[in-house]
């Protein structure tokens, strides 16, 4: 099933691109497929657009600002493809067993784990 349609572009930038066969029509920097919605989603958080660059040093300034302001000139689109990415994240993940709770029950788990090798011995 694809995945449900995202709001219009509002205002479009140079350095960003809309391809409904790359990235499932998410925004991505042109040239690239770093998705503006990661640039975006850090950048709210409280990452510095020095680390941005930092992390991705082939965008260069002028495409990850240009990405930035994509991203807050169109909040409409980028909240809907936050959410769009979410509930496929989740769809995707597998119920993880819960923690041991104590000391002595970690202790157990990882001496059963020790206990069977992952190949099989020689000779059986």
């Amino acid at each position: 099933m694809p995945p449900a349609p995202l709001p219009p572009v509002r205002i479009p930038h140079p350095h960003v691109l809309l391809d409904e066969d790359i990235a499932d029509g998410s925004p991505i920097v042109e040239g690239t497929r770093v998705p503006v919605r990661r640039l975006f989603g850090w950048h709210r958080q409280g990452t510095t657009v020095e680390t941005l660059l930092r992390r991705y040093p082939q965008l260069g300034p002028a495409r990850i600002l240009d990405a930035l302001a994509f991203a807050y000139d169109n909040l409409e689109l980028m909240t809907a493809d936050l959410l769009r990415e979410r509930e496929l994240l989740a769809k995707e993940q597998v119920p993880a067993e819960p923690a041991p709770s104590t000391k002595k029950s970690r202790a157990a788990d990882a001496q059963r784990a020790q206990a069977t090798l992952p190949w099989k011995p020689r000779g059986s």
